[in-house]
């Protein structure tokens, strides 16, 4: 359903929000590695966060990436896959067709339109402390 950037985007944030709630900055290789990701492409999508303003980036010898305990609270799932993949997840085709609405549905459009329906609900109640926490307490894992 999410890009390849946005599903980093996502575990990387995780892990990031990890690492701030103990007051700790991470730097972009660390993170890549933390989360099974080629730095370049890793770098870019943190780039992305920046702009956004979901997470900081601090420059220096202690610099590194970071959230705000505000954000880690505040921030949901919404709000990162808009970052990253704007809003297609809730509209694109479930088939990948390039045209597919209720006058003119795919064979799964009815299937998948209750589908994107739950997706957002997800994304709209999940915050970034609450999947950091199940990182800290070993009950989830970002790789293997």
């Amino acid at each position: 359903m999410f890009s390849k950037a946005c599903e980093y985007g996502i575990r990387a944030l995780i892990f990031i929000a990890m690492k701030s709630s103990k007051d700790e900055r991470v730097g972009n290789t660390a993170i890549a590695i933390a989360i099974d990701s080629p730095s370049a492409f890793t770098a870019k999508i943190l780039q992305k966060l920046v702009k956004a303003k979901i997470i900081k980036s601090v420059k220096g010898p202690y610099g590194g990436f970071e959230i705000s305990e505000e954000g880690l609270h505040q921030t949901k799932l919404t709000a990162i896959v808009k970052a990253i993949d704007g809003d297609a997840v809730y509209n694109r085709c479930g088939l990948g067709l390039s045209e597919c609405s209720a006058l003119k549905p795919c064979p799964l459009h009815d299937k998948f339109k209750a589908v994107r329906a739950d997706l957002k609900t997800i994304l709209d109640a999940t915050t970034l402390k609450e999947l950091a926490s199940q990182l800290e307490d070993g009950t989830a894992f970002l790789k293997l």
